[in-house]
């Protein structure tokens, strides 16, 4: 993670892919590259919280994909401090915040992580009256495509 500030933002596809594929050579250790990244994530400036979601996001994801839902050790241990490490996350600047929205979503909808998980750190982002209007207008657009 200390080569992540040493490279100019924004971070380069090539940079999360090495961060993710370090951490999952470091499978024995995910206890501690779990904690490194929440650790980062709450040290760092405004700047690199985003880039840190996609690192966490694409070690998450290719856990999964690597290990299957039964041997997976990554997404249930970002889990145990999602919410602390979410709300870190919404520290950052205001027009990365819609982008911290969509990867919830994308987990979501990809099965990542269950709605029950993913719905209270949408509520901390877009605060409670936003959700209600998006929730409307997704409900509008399945009932107009249906």
């Amino acid at each position: 993670l200390r080569s992540v500030y040493q490279t100019k933002l924004p971070l380069s596809r090539s940079k999360v892919h090495s961060v993710t594929k370090a951490a999952m050579r470091a499978m024995r250790f995910y206890k501690h590259v779990v904690m490194n990244l929440e650790k980062f994530i709450h040290k760092c400036g405004p700047e690199y919280k985003l880039p840190a979601l996609y690192i966490m996001d694409s070690i998450i994801r290719q856990s999964k994909y690597q290990y299957g839902d039964e041997k997976d050790m990554y997404a249930p241990r970002f889990s145990k401090n999602i919410n602390e490490t979410f709300e870190n996350l919404y520290k950052c600047r205001n027009d990365d915040k819609s982008k911290i929205v969509r990867v919830l979503k994308l987990w979501t909808e990809n099965g990542i992580y269950k709605e029950d998980i993913t719905q209270p750190l949408l509520t901390m982002g877009l605060g409670e009256g936003n959700l209600k209007i998006l929730t409307t207008i997704k409900y509008m657009y399945f009932v107009s495509c249906s």
